[in-house]
């Protein structure tokens, strides 16, 4: 939209979030946080942290009991799937993003640990599908001022923030001009 320019110098790189300008059309992700798990020259690959699905983790996995964990929807590309996000070092194989925060890992380390009740859940966000960019079409959204960069992520912005309110709270955090897009109407017609 040409009334709605920004400049924002941050490079995507896996460890960063994405916020969705305040008007984005696509209904994917509207008003949504992007937490990058990859983002090379093949293309880019994260997951929405606010946007719950209908589902709990034990309505998806029948032999977890105990462990009323929701779901997110991670975005719209293969929504079959089921990925993880955590603050737990010892899980196996996770994928390091940065200020103590994995992706993924071994998905049977998980089970026994959840089965043993050896995990806190509070260190576990889930979700299914994810949000993907081929080569090129993640740049070209940045380019068109669809998403705002952000530094690299905290766990405490990842798990201990209400999802809710995530979207404004992260452009709050990040001050300036970016405090009033917080506050800006979903309908630009309702100001």
């Amino acid at each position: 939209m040409d009334f709605f320019k920004f400049k924002n110098d941050l490079k995507p790189e896996k460890g960063r979030l994405l916020i969705s300008e305040p008007f984005l059309p696509d209904p994917n992700f509207e008003r949504t946080v992007v937490l990058l798990c990859e983002h090379n020259e093949e293309g880019s690959f994260g997951f929405v942290l606010n946007k719950m699905s209908t589902v709990n983790l034990d309505d998806i996995i029948e032999d977890i009991n105990d462990f009323d964990q929701p779901v997110l929807v991670g975005g719209p590309v293969q929504q079959d799937t089921l990925h993880f996000v955590h603050k737990a070092d010892y899980i196996e194989g996770g994928v390091a993003l940065g200020n103590g925060l994995y992706w993924g890992g071994n998905f049977e380390q998980l089970m026994v640990l959840i089965e043993s009740k050896e995990i806190k859940t509070n260190d576990f966000k889930f979700f299914i599908g994810y949000s993907g960019w081929g080569a090129g079409q993640l740049q070209e959204e940045l380019d068109a001022n669809s998403w705002i960069v952000t530094p690299n992520v905290t766990t405490d912005l990842v798990f201990n923030q209400d999802i809710d309110k995530l979207w404004k709270t992260v452009l709050k955090e990040l001050g300036g001009r970016y405090n009033v897009y917080s506050n800006y109407p979903t309908d630009p017609r309702l100001n």
